[in-house]
């Protein structure tokens, strides 16, 4: 972070006591009030405060001044006083007067849901392109609470020389101070842009599809790349536990070869300056050749999550619902049936076994991983092309190659020769004519 950045949570360390609040405000909810405060009271545990209350308002007429209706910000003032609390979490959106107010009247630093989000983020990037991405959100964030956020800004800065006047007061310069540290990081990410840019085109030259696993935020992602790949990504239960992305080889079924991206898991309402920031990351969604939306099936809000992350992936536009033959293949994925139990796992399984867009696993478990790899392999095979090439007999090396990378639907021998019928995509027959002479027809 820049000399001038200040965070919101600096102020406290882990184990801070916070409240938890979430308004309810009309026409907004896209999950439940109980769901909703869960999910923020996770987001306040992952940055390693202390919850000692969460409680859930309706607001029926939001307020200019505090959102919050008089008498709530009474409560959440006097429930502060009780619990001896250090901190308010607002999980909605606040303007810089709106805080401030909330502040004054309860006498706690108050953050909404856009600036916890951002903390979690600022703490978790482990890599430089992920902490460009979130210096520039947070700075974007920060642009429109100077007022709020700096005290010493009725200050003014004489100019240069004897001609200068009053000079530039002390919010302008900061704020001149962001927008050209905001313009150096845009210039930077576009760098990585570029660079992810040279490395995708790389893949497309190459015969390797890509699939890229999205999905809620703690819906099993990372435990499944894990799974597939035999790596050590980080899969906790915890909100944001992956926020860089990650890419591995992973092993199919008749497919020499894909790469698996695992990428940062999404929330409603995520904050539109992530969305901005973290498109180059979210580039290699966009560029996928199938997009695997993995659901906690077992999360009573599962629905409202899918339609959380079906909107997100609209917005950056990796679906589009006008021209639906041109983008990334979907699977929908149904993860965590090992928590199911009873009528509901048997109603599920029953939608799963009809449904063949849908399949139903456990990657903590491992059940239904491999009906999930081999449908990967259909999914990239349907590209392919169906050839029937003719050989020596005792070109091992040859059928060692059609049998490894391609998928082998029939094969003959007659005499010295045989004959297979084989798909590959067309990059494979590219380097399958390269490589090996087959017999004239």
């Amino acid at each position: 972070m820049s000399g001038f950045e200040r965070s919101e949570t600096d102020e406290f360390a882990r184990g801070a006591r916070a409240l938890v609040v979430y308004p309810e405000l009309p026409g907004r909810a896209s999950v439940g009030p109980e769901s909703r405060l869960a999910e923020a009271e996770g987001l306040a545990l992952a940055i390693g405060l202390n919850v000692v209350r969460k409680k859930h308002y309706r607001v029926r007429s939001p307020r200019a001044v505090t959102l919050l209706g008089g008498g709530q910000v009474e409560e959440i003032a006097e429930m502060g006083r009780e619990l001896e609390a250090d901190l308010l979490i607002v999980d909605a959106s606040l303007t810089a007067i709106q805080q401030r107010n909330l502040e004054e009247r309860t006498g706690l630093k108050t953050i909404d849901r856009t600036g916890l989000i951002l903390e979690i983020f600022g703490e978790r990037a482990a890599t430089a392109e992920g902490r460009l991405q979130v210096e520039l959100a947070h700075l974007d964030y920060q642009a429109g609470r100077l007022v709020r956020s700096w005290t010493h800004l009725e200050r003014q800065r004489g100019g240069f020389g004897f001609l200068g006047g009053p000079g530039e007061t002390q919010i302008e310069a900061d704020r001149r101070m962001i927008r050209d540290r905001m313009a150096r990081l845009r210039r930077e990410l576009e760098e990585v842009k570029r660079t992810r840019s040279l490395h995708r085109a790389r893949r497309k030259r190459a015969p390797w599809p890509v699939i890229a696993l999205v999905g809620y935020t703690n819906a099993g992602k990372s435990t499944l790349f894990n799974k597939l790949t035999r790596a050590t990504v980080l899969a906790e239960d915890m909100l944001f536990a992956t926020l860089d992305p990650t890419m591995r080889q992973i092993a199919l079924p008749g497919v020499e070869k894909a790469i698996l991206s695992d990428t940062v898991g999404f929330v409603s309402d995520l904050p539109t300056q992530l969305i901005a920031a973290f498109r180059a990351t979210l580039e290699e969604v966009i560029s996928a050749d199938i997009v695997v939306h993995v659901r906690d099936i077992s999360h009573p809000e599962t629905d409202a999550q899918r339609d959380d992350v079906l909107q997100i992936l609209r917005d950056l536009g990796v679906i589009d619902d006008a021209d639906a033959g041109n983008q990334p293949r979907m699977v929908e994925l149904w993860n965590k049936m090992d928590l199911l139990e009873g009528d509901r796992l048997d109603e599920l399984t029953g939608i799963s076994r009809r449904d063949d867009t849908v399949l139903m696993i456990s990657a903590e478990t491992g059940e239904g991983v491999d009906v999930f790899k081999a449908h990967l392999s259909a999914l990239i095979a349907k590209g392919n092309d169906v050839r029937t090439v003719k050989l020596r007999a005792d070109d091992g090396a040859a059928l060692a190659w059609l049998h490894g990378r391609g998928t082998v639907t029939h094969q003959i021998v007659d005499g010295e020769t045989v004959s297979v019928d084989v798909s590959l995509s067309r990059q494979l027959w590219g380097q399958f004519e390269k490589q090996f002479t087959q017999l004239e027809a």
